[in-house]
């Protein structure tokens, strides 16, 4: 494929699958129960937080923390008492659990305390076609605190080679400006331009058949070379194709 068919083969994929019917089998239904701006990303954050592994098996567990803060994650996370975590004791998500819940809810509490919120942190060190820089300052502010060392495992650092993927993807439903009504959008201090496109095993493997990565590995080197070949195709919204490689890796088998 010339690059031209490339880009009109996926720009009709992101189409396809770019739209509201993708929300109910997705972990995004999380974030799209709320209203508010702040529990919204919250909720966002948490879910992408934990979203690897089985998808229904997210999801279920997404909705059972957000339970367990009362549906109602922002006036949980800034209003809670010590009493009210103890009902996250026996929460756990593969390697996920209740050691690493407690403290990512001081954690955001402090964030909204004390650094204007999760859009303020990750506004910082911004690139202009790269949020990775930001990931991983924003990464040391989260454990500012005290924390467990353990919990560290579940911020992922780009500076130290990661694709950092379930951050990337949190952060493209948060700035990306979706008319779908897919992505919320609602970060205006970021540009959609810097957000990378979420790298996984299956856009990974669908990316290399199309030719639009070599690197074997799904690291931080496969993501800038993915990114800057999504940018070729759209420099303003490169993320969208995260809609394209996913779909047709896990609905086409691609």
């Amino acid at each position: 494929m010339t690059q031209s068919e490339l880009k009109e083969f996926l720009d009709e994929k992101v189409i396809l699958y770019n739209n509201p019917k993708f929300i109910d089998s997705d972990p995004i239904q999380i974030p799209h129960s709320f209203t508010l701006k702040e529990d919204i990303e919250i909720s966002a954050f948490l879910s992408a937080t934990i979203a690897w592994g089985n998808r229904k098996m997210i999801i279920n567990n997404a909705k059972r923390l957000m339970n367990i803060m009362g549906n109602s994650p922002y006036d949980f996370v800034m209003n809670h008492q010590e009493n009210d975590l103890e009902p996250l004791s026996n929460f756990v998500h593969r390697t996920f659990n209740a050691i690493d819940a407690v403290y990512f809810i001081k954690s955001l509490q402090n964030i909204y305390q004390n650094h204007k919120g999760l859009e303020t942190v990750f506004a910082k060190n911004q690139e202009t076609t790269s949020l990775q820089k930001s990931i991983s300052e924003a990464k040391k502010v989260f454990f500012e605190l005290e924390h467990p060392q353990r919990t560290t495992k579940h911020f992922s650092d780009p500076m130290n080679g990661s694709a950092a993927k379930r951050i990337n993807m949190f952060l493209r439903w948060m700035i990306r400006q979706d008319n779908a009504g897919v992505d919320f959008g609602i970060w205006k201090s970021i540009s959609p331009s810097a957000v990378s496109c979420p790298l996984d095993v299956h856009s990974g493997n669908v990316a290399r058949k199309l030719g639009l990565l070599t690197r074997k590995q799904n690291d931080a080197k496969a993501l800038l070379e993915l990114d800057t070949n999504l940018r070729k195709l759209d420099p303003i919204d490169p993320s969208k194709y995260d809609f394209a490689l996913f779909g047709l890796g896990i609905f086409e088998k691609f």
